[in-house]
């Protein structure tokens, strides 16, 4: 599949990447995973300790969570495909800075010229900020609006249930959202149908026709 060589071409320039200075103090980029073809996207915020030691998104125990949010609607993680905002760990897992942002955005953008999601998840307020600019999570978590060509839906990043035992069920609840909005996406690409004019009645039909018969 070309989409597939694409993406594991764009992974290699990934991981050597020298645009900001997260890759000195990281061990190995974590470019993303996941179907190609994917119709739903999800998009973290930057590589924690697991996911640096492994080079895979979301490993960890937010990583498990996700999977199971996933599972609840119906999808394995190959179905869909996770990445984050900056690919290399910042030191300490503190939030990555504006410029970082700024030097993977080239990575994210040619991920989804590759991929094109019908959705975009936004997992945490930092890659919410990409496409929900001036809003905070608190507001817009479980809400989607289009974005560009995207239909994009906010969530709270599943670490955020791990230190908030109160949001689990928030996060749980704006997952099952997902796919009814897959579901009123494909309604409004199908083509409306065209009305098959009917056909004339045969020469000799008509003529009989005018002679009263």
């Amino acid at each position: 599949m070309p989409e597939s060589a694409d993406l594991n071409a764009l992974a290699k320039d990934i991981c050597a990447c020298q645009r900001c200075g997260l890759y000195k103090t990281a061990t190995r980029a974590v470019p993303g995973e996941g179907n190609p073809h994917a119709q739903i996207m999800f998009i973290g915020e930057g590589p924690g300790f697991n996911e640096d030691q492994t080079g895979r998104p979301f490993y960890g125990a937010a990583g498990n969570f996700l999977t199971q949010l996933i599972t609840s609607i119906g999808l394995k993680r190959e179905d869909v495909y996770i990445t984050n905002i900056v690919k290399h760990r910042p030191p300490g897992n503190r939030d990555p800075l504006p410029e970082e942002i700024e030097a993977c955005k080239p990575w994210l953008d040619r991920q989804l010229e590759i991929i094109k999601p019908k959705v975009i998840v936004t997992l945490g307020r930092y890659s919410m900020a990409r496409f929900f600019p001036g809003v905070t999570i608190s507001r817009i978590h479980g809400q989607s609006q289009k974005c560009g060509e995207y239909t994009c839906f906010a969530m709270y990043h599943p670490a955020a249930a791990l230190h908030q035992g109160s949001l689990r069920a928030t996060i749980e609840a704006d997952v099952l959202k997902l796919p009814k909005i897959l579901e009123d996406i494909k309604k409004r690409e199908q083509p409306t149908p065209v009305p098959i004019p009917a056909k004339p009645p045969p020469q000799e039909a008509r003529q009989l026709n005018l002679f009263g018969f």
